[in-house]
Protein backbone atom coordinates (compact mmCIF):
# COMPACT_ATOMS: atom_id res chain seq x y z
CA UNK A 1 0.00 0.00 0.00
CA UNK A 2 2.87 2.25 0.82
CA UNK A 3 4.39 1.70 -2.68
CA UNK A 4 1.01 2.40 -4.21
CA UNK A 5 0.85 5.99 -2.61
CA UNK A 6 4.35 6.70 -3.41
CA UNK A 7 3.55 6.13 -7.19
CA UNK A 8 0.21 8.42 -6.60
CA UNK A 9 2.73 11.09 -4.78
CA UNK A 10 4.95 11.02 -7.82
CA UNK A 11 2.49 11.34 -10.33
CA UNK A 12 1.05 14.28 -8.83
CA UNK A 13 4.84 16.07 -8.30
CA UNK A 14 5.37 15.22 -11.54
CA UNK A 15 2.45 16.96 -13.33
CA UNK A 16 2.50 19.72 -10.83
CA UNK A 17 5.83 20.69 -12.10
CA UNK A 18 4.85 19.77 -15.91
CA UNK A 19 1.63 22.14 -15.05
CA UNK A 20 3.85 25.16 -13.02
CA UNK A 21 6.43 25.10 -15.72
CA UNK A 22 4.56 25.46 -19.19
CA UNK A 23 1.44 26.88 -18.15
CA UNK A 24 2.39 28.90 -15.04
CA UNK A 25 2.18 32.25 -16.62
CA UNK A 26 -1.15 31.97 -17.29
CA UNK A 27 -3.77 34.69 -16.04
CA UNK A 28 -5.53 31.77 -14.20
CA UNK A 29 -2.97 30.78 -12.02
CA UNK A 30 -1.94 34.54 -11.03
CA UNK A 31 -1.77 34.34 -7.23
CA UNK A 32 -1.59 30.49 -7.21
CA UNK A 33 1.56 27.73 -6.39
CA UNK A 34 1.21 26.94 -9.70
CA UNK A 35 2.41 30.50 -10.35
CA UNK A 36 5.33 31.06 -8.01
CA UNK A 37 6.25 27.91 -8.93
CA UNK A 38 6.82 28.78 -12.43
CA UNK A 39 8.52 31.86 -11.54
CA UNK A 40 11.05 29.47 -9.37
CA UNK A 41 12.30 26.97 -12.14
CA UNK A 42 11.79 29.62 -14.89
CA UNK A 43 13.70 32.39 -13.18
CA UNK A 44 13.74 32.25 -9.48
CA UNK A 45 16.34 29.26 -9.04
CA UNK A 46 18.96 30.19 -11.47
CA UNK A 47 18.67 33.53 -9.82
CA UNK A 48 19.56 31.71 -6.25
CA UNK A 49 21.85 29.40 -8.31
CA UNK A 50 24.02 32.42 -9.09
CA UNK A 51 23.91 34.20 -5.17
CA UNK A 52 25.18 30.52 -4.40
CA UNK A 53 27.98 30.56 -6.67
CA UNK A 54 28.68 33.56 -6.09
CA UNK A 55 28.83 33.11 -2.26
CA UNK A 56 30.85 30.05 -2.57
CA UNK A 57 33.49 31.10 -5.18
CA UNK A 58 33.30 34.51 -5.73
CA UNK A 59 33.15 36.41 -9.03
CA UNK A 60 35.47 34.46 -10.46
CA UNK A 61 33.05 31.54 -9.89
CA UNK A 62 29.96 34.12 -11.42
CA UNK A 63 31.74 34.70 -14.32
CA UNK A 64 32.41 31.42 -14.86
CA UNK A 65 28.81 30.22 -14.87
CA UNK A 66 27.94 33.26 -17.01
CA UNK A 67 30.24 32.78 -19.77
CA UNK A 68 28.97 29.09 -20.02
CA UNK A 69 25.20 30.47 -20.16
CA UNK A 70 26.52 33.09 -22.72
CA UNK A 71 28.29 29.87 -24.80
CA UNK A 72 25.05 27.59 -24.45
CA UNK A 73 22.44 30.42 -25.00
CA UNK A 74 24.29 33.54 -27.63
CA UNK A 75 26.53 31.66 -29.51
CA UNK A 76 25.75 28.80 -31.95
CA UNK A 77 26.90 25.17 -30.04
CA UNK A 78 25.91 21.78 -30.35
CA UNK A 79 24.77 21.19 -27.29
CA UNK A 80 20.62 20.80 -28.28
CA UNK A 81 21.61 18.71 -30.75
CA UNK A 82 23.20 16.11 -28.88
CA UNK A 83 20.67 16.84 -26.28
CA UNK A 84 17.89 15.83 -28.68
CA UNK A 85 19.74 12.89 -30.43
CA UNK A 86 20.35 12.13 -26.64
CA UNK A 87 16.43 12.04 -26.15
CA UNK A 88 15.45 10.24 -28.84
CA UNK A 89 18.29 7.66 -28.62
CA UNK A 90 16.92 6.87 -25.15
CA UNK A 91 13.52 6.66 -25.33
CA UNK A 92 13.95 4.28 -28.43
CA UNK A 93 16.22 1.85 -25.97
CA UNK A 94 14.03 2.08 -23.31
CA UNK A 95 11.16 1.15 -25.63
CA UNK A 96 12.91 -1.67 -26.90
CA UNK A 97 13.87 -2.93 -23.87
CA UNK A 98 10.38 -3.04 -22.39
CA UNK A 99 8.00 -3.30 -25.36
CA UNK A 100 10.18 -5.68 -28.48
CA UNK A 101 9.84 -8.66 -26.31
CA UNK A 102 5.66 -8.37 -26.16
CA UNK A 103 6.36 -8.12 -30.21
CA UNK A 104 4.37 -9.83 -32.00
CA UNK A 105 1.55 -10.13 -29.94
CA UNK A 106 -2.17 -10.14 -29.82
CA UNK A 107 -2.48 -7.03 -31.57
CA UNK A 108 0.96 -5.95 -33.63
CA UNK A 109 2.85 -8.12 -36.17
CA UNK A 110 6.89 -8.43 -35.84
CA UNK A 111 6.76 -6.13 -38.90
CA UNK A 112 6.65 -3.10 -36.37
CA UNK A 113 10.31 -3.62 -34.72
CA UNK A 114 11.63 -2.87 -38.33
CA UNK A 115 9.09 -0.03 -38.95
CA UNK A 116 9.82 1.69 -35.73
CA UNK A 117 13.64 1.57 -36.38
CA UNK A 118 12.72 2.84 -39.81
CA UNK A 119 10.44 5.63 -38.57
CA UNK A 120 12.91 6.64 -35.93
CA UNK A 121 16.26 6.61 -38.79
CA UNK A 122 13.99 8.84 -40.71
CA UNK A 123 13.34 11.23 -38.46
CA UNK A 124 16.98 11.93 -37.38
CA UNK A 125 17.71 12.14 -40.81
CA UNK A 126 15.28 15.12 -41.38
CA UNK A 127 17.24 16.19 -37.99
CA UNK A 128 20.77 16.61 -39.55
CA UNK A 129 19.64 17.85 -42.64
CA UNK A 130 17.44 20.56 -41.57
CA UNK A 131 20.24 21.04 -39.25
CA UNK A 132 23.62 21.23 -41.39
CA UNK A 133 21.58 22.83 -44.39
CA UNK A 134 21.90 26.21 -46.09
CA UNK A 135 19.25 28.35 -44.76
CA UNK A 136 19.85 30.59 -47.77
CA UNK A 137 22.88 32.87 -46.83
CA UNK A 138 22.50 35.94 -48.08
CA UNK A 139 26.30 36.95 -49.57
CA UNK A 140 27.70 39.77 -51.85
CA UNK A 141 27.53 37.60 -55.10
CA UNK A 142 23.95 36.54 -54.88
CA UNK A 143 21.86 39.48 -52.61
CA UNK A 144 20.90 40.66 -56.53
CA UNK A 145 18.67 37.44 -57.14
CA UNK A 146 17.36 37.77 -53.73
CA UNK A 147 16.43 41.25 -54.30
CA UNK A 148 14.92 40.25 -57.48
CA UNK A 149 13.09 37.55 -56.25
CA UNK A 150 11.63 39.11 -52.95
CA UNK A 151 10.66 43.23 -53.54
CA UNK A 152 9.80 45.50 -50.70
CA UNK A 153 6.40 46.22 -50.52
CA UNK A 154 7.50 49.63 -48.76
CA UNK A 155 5.25 49.20 -45.38
CA UNK A 156 6.60 46.66 -43.73
CA UNK A 157 10.49 46.18 -45.44
CA UNK A 158 11.80 48.96 -47.34
CA UNK A 159 14.98 49.53 -48.92
CA UNK A 160 18.63 49.53 -46.30
CA UNK A 161 21.20 47.68 -46.16
CA UNK A 162 22.82 45.22 -43.25
CA UNK A 163 25.02 47.38 -41.18
CA UNK A 164 27.26 43.97 -40.38
CA UNK A 165 27.69 42.39 -43.78
CA UNK A 166 27.38 45.75 -45.87
CA UNK A 167 25.36 44.85 -48.36
CA UNK A 168 21.74 45.37 -48.90
CA UNK A 169 18.64 43.52 -47.15
CA UNK A 170 16.25 41.80 -49.22
CA UNK A 171 12.59 41.71 -47.81
CA UNK A 172 11.86 39.13 -45.42
CA UNK A 173 15.72 38.94 -44.74
CA UNK A 174 16.80 39.49 -41.64
CA UNK A 175 20.63 39.10 -39.89
CA UNK A 176 21.21 36.68 -37.61
CA UNK A 177 23.63 37.38 -34.53
CA UNK A 178 24.12 34.07 -33.67
CA UNK A 179 24.98 32.75 -36.87
CA UNK A 180 26.50 36.45 -38.13
CA UNK A 181 24.64 36.61 -41.81
CA UNK A 182 22.12 37.32 -43.38
CA UNK A 183 19.36 34.57 -43.98
CA UNK A 184 16.80 35.38 -47.02
CA UNK A 185 12.97 34.82 -46.10
CA UNK A 186 13.97 34.46 -42.23
CA UNK A 187 12.11 32.69 -39.87
CA UNK A 188 13.76 31.71 -37.24
CA UNK A 189 17.27 30.98 -35.33
CA UNK A 190 16.57 27.32 -33.77
CA UNK A 191 19.02 26.18 -31.23
CA UNK A 192 17.65 22.17 -31.30
CA UNK A 193 19.27 22.59 -34.96
CA UNK A 194 22.23 24.94 -34.39
CA UNK A 195 21.22 26.60 -37.40
CA UNK A 196 18.27 29.54 -39.03
CA UNK A 197 15.47 28.43 -40.60
CA UNK A 198 15.18 30.48 -43.87
CA UNK A 199 14.26 30.40 -47.03
CA UNK A 200 16.04 27.20 -48.37
CA UNK A 201 15.30 24.59 -45.66
CA UNK A 202 11.77 25.61 -44.06
CA UNK A 203 10.58 23.08 -45.51
CA UNK A 204 13.18 20.57 -43.99
CA UNK A 205 12.16 22.00 -40.68
CA UNK A 206 8.66 21.72 -41.16
CA UNK A 207 8.80 17.87 -42.33
CA UNK A 208 10.93 16.86 -39.13
CA UNK A 209 8.14 18.72 -37.48
CA UNK A 210 5.76 17.02 -38.88
CA UNK A 211 7.25 13.58 -39.19
CA UNK A 212 8.41 13.66 -35.33
CA UNK A 213 4.19 14.40 -34.38
CA UNK A 214 3.08 11.70 -36.99
CA UNK A 215 6.19 9.42 -34.50
CA UNK A 216 4.55 10.56 -31.45
CA UNK A 217 1.22 9.45 -32.63
CA UNK A 218 2.50 6.08 -33.69
CA UNK A 219 4.41 5.45 -30.73
CA UNK A 220 1.89 5.97 -28.28
CA UNK A 221 -0.74 4.04 -30.48
CA UNK A 222 1.62 0.94 -30.76
CA UNK A 223 2.65 0.79 -27.08
CA UNK A 224 -1.32 1.12 -26.14
CA UNK A 225 -1.71 -1.61 -28.65
CA UNK A 226 0.66 -4.07 -26.90
CA UNK A 227 -0.93 -3.16 -23.49
CA UNK A 228 -3.88 -4.45 -24.95
CA UNK A 229 -2.61 -6.82 -26.12
CA UNK A 230 -0.84 -8.11 -22.75
CA UNK A 231 -4.61 -7.79 -21.23
CA UNK A 232 -6.12 -9.79 -23.64
CA UNK A 233 -3.28 -12.28 -23.65
CA UNK A 234 -3.12 -12.65 -19.71
CA UNK A 235 -7.26 -12.63 -19.73
CA UNK A 236 -6.59 -9.68 -17.27
CA UNK A 237 -9.99 -8.05 -17.62
CA UNK A 238 -11.90 -11.61 -17.25
CA UNK A 239 -9.94 -12.34 -14.45
CA UNK A 240 -11.03 -9.36 -12.45
CA UNK A 241 -14.96 -9.36 -13.34
CA UNK A 242 -15.38 -13.39 -13.16
CA UNK A 243 -12.90 -14.07 -10.63
CA UNK A 244 -12.98 -11.02 -7.93
CA UNK A 245 -16.20 -9.59 -9.27
CA UNK A 246 -15.27 -6.38 -10.30
CA UNK A 247 -17.67 -4.31 -12.33
CA UNK A 248 -16.84 -4.52 -15.99
CA UNK A 249 -16.87 -1.06 -16.82
CA UNK A 250 -13.43 2.02 -17.27
CA UNK A 251 -13.74 3.55 -13.60
CA UNK A 252 -14.20 -0.05 -12.07
CA UNK A 253 -10.90 -1.23 -14.18
CA UNK A 254 -8.69 1.74 -14.52
CA UNK A 255 -7.37 1.26 -10.94
CA UNK A 256 -6.08 -2.03 -11.31
CA UNK A 257 -5.36 -1.86 -14.77
CA UNK A 258 -3.19 1.35 -14.15
CA UNK A 259 -1.58 1.81 -10.93
CA UNK A 260 -0.62 5.10 -10.75
CA UNK A 261 -3.73 6.99 -12.11
CA UNK A 262 -6.71 7.95 -9.79
CA UNK A 263 -10.14 8.38 -12.01
CA UNK A 264 -11.39 10.74 -9.16
CA UNK A 265 -8.57 12.86 -9.13
CA UNK A 266 -9.51 13.67 -12.98
CA UNK A 267 -12.93 14.04 -12.77
CA UNK A 268 -12.73 16.56 -10.09
CA UNK A 269 -9.63 18.13 -12.50
CA UNK A 270 -12.31 18.32 -15.00
CA UNK A 271 -14.99 19.99 -12.80
CA UNK A 272 -12.40 21.90 -11.91
CA UNK A 273 -11.17 23.49 -15.62
CA UNK A 274 -15.25 23.90 -16.56
CA UNK A 275 -15.72 26.32 -13.25
CA UNK A 276 -12.77 28.28 -14.08
CA UNK A 277 -13.43 28.55 -18.02
CA UNK A 278 -16.81 29.76 -17.11
CA UNK A 279 -15.71 32.33 -14.62
CA UNK A 280 -13.02 33.62 -16.98
CA UNK A 281 -15.51 33.90 -19.28
CA UNK A 282 -18.11 35.87 -17.12
CA UNK A 283 -15.35 38.22 -15.94
CA UNK A 284 -14.75 39.12 -19.65
CA UNK A 285 -18.87 39.97 -20.18
CA UNK A 286 -18.39 42.05 -16.83
CA UNK A 287 -15.65 43.99 -18.17
CA UNK A 288 -17.17 44.30 -21.29
CA UNK A 289 -20.15 45.51 -19.69
CA UNK A 290 -18.09 48.32 -17.29
CA UNK A 291 -15.88 49.39 -20.48
CA UNK A 292 -19.39 50.39 -22.64
CA UNK A 293 -21.37 51.92 -19.44
CA UNK A 294 -22.11 55.29 -18.90
CA UNK A 295 -20.72 55.87 -22.42
CA UNK A 296 -22.93 58.06 -24.62
CA UNK A 297 -24.68 55.90 -27.62
CA UNK A 298 -23.56 56.79 -31.25
CA UNK A 299 -26.19 57.64 -33.62
CA UNK A 300 -26.57 55.66 -36.30
CA UNK A 301 -25.02 57.69 -38.87
CA UNK A 302 -21.68 57.98 -36.76
CA UNK A 303 -21.77 53.77 -36.11
CA UNK A 304 -21.46 53.02 -39.83
CA UNK A 305 -18.98 56.10 -40.67
CA UNK A 306 -17.09 54.38 -37.89
CA UNK A 307 -17.52 50.96 -39.19
CA UNK A 308 -16.93 51.74 -42.25
CA UNK A 309 -12.97 53.61 -41.60
CA UNK A 310 -12.37 50.74 -39.43
CA UNK A 311 -12.93 48.12 -42.80
CA UNK A 312 -11.16 50.30 -44.74
CA UNK A 313 -8.65 50.57 -42.45
CA UNK A 314 -8.48 46.65 -41.96
CA UNK A 315 -8.63 46.07 -45.80
CA UNK A 316 -5.56 48.22 -46.04
CA UNK A 317 -3.85 46.07 -42.85
CA UNK A 318 -4.64 42.64 -44.30
CA UNK A 319 -3.55 43.56 -48.02
CA UNK A 320 -0.17 41.44 -47.79
CA UNK A 321 1.85 41.34 -50.94
CA UNK A 322 3.67 38.65 -50.05
CA UNK A 323 0.72 36.42 -48.98
CA UNK A 324 0.18 34.42 -52.44
CA UNK A 325 -2.91 32.28 -51.17
CA UNK A 326 -2.48 28.93 -49.32
CA UNK A 327 -1.05 26.61 -52.21
CA UNK A 328 1.29 28.80 -53.62
CA UNK A 329 2.65 29.91 -50.12
CA UNK A 330 3.13 25.94 -49.65
CA UNK A 331 4.54 25.49 -52.92
CA UNK A 332 6.86 27.98 -52.12
CA UNK A 333 8.18 26.66 -48.90
CA UNK A 334 8.90 23.44 -50.74
CA UNK A 335 10.62 24.21 -53.82
CA UNK A 336 12.16 27.72 -52.38
CA UNK A 337 12.60 30.44 -54.94
CA UNK A 338 16.62 30.08 -55.00
CA UNK A 339 16.37 26.46 -56.02
CA UNK A 340 14.98 27.22 -59.36
CA UNK A 341 16.12 27.84 -63.12
CA UNK A 342 14.77 31.23 -63.20
CA UNK A 343 17.06 32.12 -60.04
CA UNK A 344 20.12 30.19 -61.55
CA UNK A 345 18.85 32.38 -65.08
CA UNK A 346 19.06 36.06 -63.16
CA UNK A 347 22.86 34.89 -61.86
CA UNK A 348 23.82 34.59 -65.84
CA UNK A 349 21.75 37.95 -66.54
CA UNK A 350 23.43 39.69 -63.74
CA UNK A 351 27.03 38.40 -64.72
Amino acid sequence: MSLHWALICHGLITLTIVVSFLCGQWPIFQGTPISSIHRFLTFGAYQYFLRFIGAVFGDRGTNLILSVEYYCCDRPNPILQLIYLAIIGTTYYIIVKTSFSYIPGYYLSEVHRYASSLAVAVGILLFLVTSFSDPGTVKADNVSRYLSAYPYDNIIYTEKECPTCKIPKPARSKHCSLCNRCVARFDHHCGWMNNCIGERNTRYFLAFLLWHFLLCIYGTIAIGLVLAGRLKELQIVHVLTVYYGVDNSLRSLAPYVVQTFKWQDYISWQKKLIEARASTAALKANIAGMTTEGKPRESKCKSFFRQSLLQDTEAIVKKNVYDKGFFHNLYEVVFPVSTRASFLHTKSKSG
